[in-house]
């Protein structure tokens, strides 16, 4: 039986975004997709800036870029389209280094990501394989799947399985876990249309306030349009399948545009819930994207969410896999990641709630509280740059009980000497620090893996008042402190990413 060093079951982005980081690192992955070829209905369409810097780590952010636009930002409005508030982003980016929103085609980022992929030759991706069981074996895990195109039943080993496989998820089932309900559900019209037609609308996210039809409506490509309508009860899908009978729900945007115009790509009823897997990990099997949350999209956090697990996860495992990192750092994952997927749920929520609920009443709420939302912590933060919640507490992030300064959040992605920090680092540790190490102490931050960045101006004046910042390969701070010495004994020996090699023959004192 063919073994394997990790299988990731889902080829969607979480799971390509996994593979291609573990490849990163010279981690051998066997992806195994139940679909032959990419989903091609519309499904996300918003990612905020970091996780544009997850994909310019990929090495697609500039073919991401040339299939989306960025967003100008968020408006609220009221059931007759008068707008209670509106949060601006800038398009040219913020702390991330990149636009805090942008719109795009789901299948077309697909579509990148798998070509992508064909890069590296550690990867193999095996379409129409359909896993129907995933089981512990000593120190490995068996993983049993059926070809779909020929009935065949195959077998493969696995030192470690990424369950990346949604919101039906077979490896949440065999490692026992379940999706815990968060109370929220709510039946939403999806509409996806394509045209021609410029209909003049601000160029950003529509957000309408209405407990009777609560709405939302962006503009995602050169000529692709996303609208979403709350089902009334009794109402379904089927009810709007064509141009003439969407008209009625979508006439406040299109103007006098002919129906004939409209060529509608997809219309379909999704129920958005709230959920959390109870657990995100047993032995050698981890729950990644859907499989361990699902978030209702009134934030556009979904997938989003799904590639930060990726992210988190993919760095401590290559570490594990070549000895550079004890086996303990892979429980710091669901440490990490689940109160910050459990928090952007419930600012999801939220959201939603106040999107919806209320009758009339809650319509005059609106109306009084929607022009101060900007003073709401935490809403205000993620709509107008971006910025997440920082991780908890765990053995990869280093913060005092009482002041956490800035262990757990990410390092700003700014530019020294033309080149971003997540560029310098390149999947590094890093050590970031406001003063010059000596000779000494920077050959054994190289011997060791990292890579030294040299603070000016904001990076500067966001260390504050420490010294410098230990950055770990994911970009999260691992802890802060006023002596060099110390960042540097907590530094381990890690082994750098192919990226890290290429940067350096390219930039030689990087």
């Amino acid at each position: 039986m063919k073994s394997v060093p990790v299988v990731v079951v889902g080829a969607g982005p979480t799971g390509l975004t996994a593979a291609t980081l573990l490849a990163e690192y010279g981690i051998e992955t066997l992806v195994l997709e139940r679909w032959d070829g990419i989903y091609p209905q519309p499904r996300a369409v918003h990612l905020d800036g970091e996780i544009r810097r997850i994909l310019a780590r990929l090495g697609v952010g500039d073919d991401f870029d040339a299939i989306s636009r960025p967003a100008l930002g968020l408006r609220l409005i009221d059931p007759d389209m008068r707008v209670l508030a509106q949060f601006d982003r800038d398009p040219a980016g913020g702390a991330n280094g990149y636009p805090e929103a942008n719109l795009f085609d789901q299948p077309e980022l697909e579509a990148i990501l798998r070509a992508n992929v064909r890069r590296y030759p550690g990867i193999t991706l095996r379409g129409n394989a359909e896993v129907i069981a995933v089981t512990p074996e000593n120190d490995r895990v068996r993983v049993d799947f059926t070809d779909r195109a020929t009935g065949t039943a195959e077998s493969v080993l696995a030192g470690y399985v990424l369950g990346c496989d949604g919101a039906n998820s077979v490896v949440r089932s065999a490692i026992g876990a379940t999706l815990r309900d968060l109370n929220f559900a709510q039946r939403w019209l999806v509409v996806d249309v394509d045209t021609a037609a410029d209909f003049g609308e601000w160029e950003g996210v529509h957000q309408v306030c209405d407990p009777v039809r609560a709405a939302t409506y962006m503009r995602i490509g050169t000529t692709r349009y996303r609208w979403e309508f709350r089902l009334r009860p009794g109402e379904t899908a089927a009810d709007y399948r064509d141009s003439t009978s969407l008209r009625a729900l979508i006439a406040p945007w299109i103007g006098n545009t002919p129906s004939q115009e409209l060529r509608l790509v997809r219309v379909a009823e999704y129920t958005f819930r709230a959920q959390l897997a109870d657990r995100w990990h047993c032995g050698r099997v981890f729950l990644l994207g859907d499989a361990a949350h699902l978030t209702p999209p009134f934030i556009g956090q979904g997938m989003g969410a799904g590639l930060r697990d990726a992210t988190n996860l993919a760095w401590k495992l290559a570490g594990v896999l070549t000895e550079s990192l004890p086996a303990s750092v892979l429980d710091t994952y669901e440490i990490e990641r689940k109160p910050h997927a459990h928090a952007m749920i419930r600012l999801a929520k939220f959201t939603g709630r106040a999107m919806t609920d209320g009758g009339e009443f809650g319509n005059l709420l609106r109306r009084l509280l929607a022009p101060r939302l900007h003073r709401l912590p935490g809403f205000a933060e993620l709509v107008a740059n971006g910025q997440t919640p920082p991780l908890h507490r765990s053995e990869l992030v280093v913060a005092h009980r009482l002041y956490r300064g800035l262990a757990g959040k990410l390092v700003p992605n700014t530019l020294i000497d033309g080149r971003r920090v997540d560029d310098i680092a390149a999947g590094r540790f890093a050590i970031i620090t406001a003063v010059q190490p000596t000779p000494a102490q920077r050959r054994e931050i190289e011997q060791r893996g990292g890579v030294v960045v040299i603070a000016r101006d904001d990076l500067r004046r966001w260390l504050r008042r420490g010294r410098g910042a230990l950055v770990r390969p994911d970009g999260t701070v691992l802890r802060t402190s006023r002596q060099l010495s110390d960042l540097i004994g907590d530094l381990p020996r890690f082994k750098a990413p192919a990226s890290a090699v290429r940067a350096q023959v390219l930039n030689p004192d990087a």
